[in-house]
């Protein structure tokens, strides 16, 4: 991982290539943000963004970055703790999986918000960590996640990445479509390159 300008690491490529679908403006959940590297990246464009993570080390380092709201919370222990709060124009997580918060990333999604989901697959067990099934995505398990929840997926990959370091991933960039207007004759197009 490269660092940015700003002394964080440099955003996953998968969030930079997908990130020309958020609205100008948007407000976006950056789920378990570690150091704050999307959140940061998000917000030097424009975004508003809620940087969510256990680590209140991490949270405190990005305390003062204008367009980054930090909280410190504990996503897998007691109950859902965003529930409250306005939908998200986008979602974005990053090395990161705890399958019982996908029903709430769903529900917090935006009519004509983007989930940009990038994490670690199975497979990735014989090249380093993680290696636990709980923590690696089945074959096509986002897919599925995307289905379950009616987002349209935009793009999708299963796959070995070799840079920072050899891994197996998978990476989604789906939308919640807003209600079509009464005259739409077709569905909205998403640009598939910004």
């Amino acid at each position: 991982m490269t660092l940015s300008h700003a002394g964080i690491a440099a955003p996953s490529a998968w969030v930079t290539r997908w990130a020309h679908l958020l609205r100008p403006g948007a407000r976006v959940l950056d789920l378990a943000c570690g150091g704050g590297r999307h959140a940061a990246w998000l917000a030097a464009r424009g975004h508003r963004v809620l940087a969510v993570d256990r680590d209140a080390d991490a949270i405190a380092g990005l305390h003062g970055r204008p367009g980054v709201i930090g909280r410190v919370a504990d996503l897998e222990q007691g109950g859902w703790p965003l529930a409250g709060e306005a939908p998200f124009d986008a979602i974005v997580v990053a090395n990161y999986l705890h399958r019982p918060l996908w029903p709430h990333l769903a529900a917090a999604l935006a009519p004509g918000g983007c989930w940009i989901y990038e994490t670690f697959a199975a497979g990735n067990e014989t090249v380093g960590k993680p290696s636990r099934p709980d923590f690696l995505l089945r074959p096509g398990e986002l897919l599925e996640v995307a289905h379950a929840h009616g987002l349209r997926v935009v793009a999708y990959e299963d796959g070995v990445v070799e840079v920072p370091k050899t891994a197996f991933v998978q990476r989604l960039c789906a939308v919640r479509e807003a209600e079509p207007a009464a005259d739409a004759a077709a569905p909205p197009r998403y640009r598939l390159d910004p």
